[in-house]
């Protein structure tokens, strides 16, 4: 489907009234220190592991493995292939987003059983041995997961679909010219992908996978269009898709954006937002710098208020008050749910401790 043909979002959509209501979307990240992404074409139900073309033993089986760790569980699917059928092999990732330990590892199985090899405490422990088991590389570039599940919201098949689309083919479009004969002579810097962009050759096909990947949940649809960075764990809302590509661009290049920031996955919903609330008082958009040492409740609900350490990796250290609000107006927070008052959280001073 073109772009110009995905229908765009009803006025009273959530993503909708979230955005009219300015609602912040720093510390809504999904929490996971590790990712595992099963590739699977075709429709996607609602719990899309377990309601897709994917046996839904096995996906329940994956469940299973993951559940009560810091994986977490997703399909992926190439963009627009919506289609039905059973690919001859599918493609796998598995991701480490701790800045000391961050890893993206990448294989091709011809059965999806075959992922029920990895070691998941390893993997929850962002061991790269978690993959020993399984044909893999190790990816030293990123992929963007951008969630079009309509099954769970009409938003992330909206407006989440068209900035698939258009990132996927301003990639597809870009590595054409790169590979054309005369493309350094015609192109300027940022039209052309970067050298770095292109993984080894490894026989496993990494050279020609998408950096772009349609993804079953990020959770946060009332953000959409939302999308994760892996290995990093960074996760954006509202992205359109210059937006998407930017963020895509300096992910490749070690590099984070604060803009639109969600929050990286490793950290809790208030480290979340002390770590990004860092980033934007140093002006710091360098990818594995920052660490979120600890987070301490200090009051509790209706107005919880969190003290996050968060260290640089050159020795420097700071203090951020995080303080949770619920929202004065009410909105659903999924297309189709009940109104809610979603629990906002906003970081107060950021102060120097070494």
């Amino acid at each position: 489907m073109r772009d110009d043909q995905l229908p765009a979002p009803q006025p009273h959509a959530c993503s909708v009234l979230s955005r009219e209501l300015g609602e912040p979307v720093a510390g809504t990240g999904a929490v996971a220190g590790a990712w595992l992404l099963l590739e699977q074409p075709g429709p996607w139900g609602r719990a899309a592991v377990t309601e897709s073309r994917l046996d839904p033993g096995l996906g329940a089986e994956l469940e299973g493995r993951t559940a009560g760790t810091g994986i977490r569980l997703a399909l992926i699917r190439r963009v627009e292939d919506h289609h039905e059928h059973e690919p001859a092999r599918r493609r796998w990732y598995a991701a480490s987003t701790h800045p000391k330990r961050t890893w993206l590892a990448t294989g091709v199985v011809a059965y999806p059983t075959d992922l029920l090899k990895l070691d998941f405490a390893a993997l929850d422990a962002g061991d790269r041995r978690a993959v020993d088991a399984l044909e893999h590389v190790f990816l030293d570039t990123p992929l963007l997961g951008v969630c079009t599940n309509g099954k769970r919201d009409a938003c992330c098949a909206t407006v989440g679909r068209r900035v698939a689309v258009e990132v996927e083919a301003l990639e597809a479009a870009a590595t054409a010219a790169s590979a054309a004969p005369t493309a350094s002579a015609g192109l300027t810097a940022s039209a052309a992908l970067p050298a770095s962009a292109a993984p080894a050759s490894s026989g496993l096909g990494a050279d020609t996978a998408p950096a772009v990947w349609e993804i079953t949940h990020l959770g946060g649809h009332r953000f959409a269009p939302t999308a994760v960075v892996l290995p990093s764990g960074y996760s954006y809302g509202r992205l359109d898709p210059a937006s998407a590509s930017r963020v895509l661009a300096s992910a490749r290049q070690g590099r984070m954006v604060v803009d639109g920031c969600r929050g990286r996955s490793t950290w809790s919903r208030p480290g979340q937002v002390a770590e990004l609330a860092v980033r934007d008082a140093l002006d710091e958009s360098a990818d594995g710098v920052l660490a979120v040492a600890s987070v301490t409740a200090t009051a509790g609900d209706p107005e919880p208020v969190w003290t996050a350490v968060v260290e640089h990796e050159d020795g420097r250290a700071y203090e951020v008050s995080v303080r949770g609000s619920y929202a004065l107006v009410p909105r659903p927070e999924s297309c189709g749910k009940a109104d809610g008052t979603p629990l906002e959280l906003r970081a107060g001073g950021v102060d120097k401790i070494r």
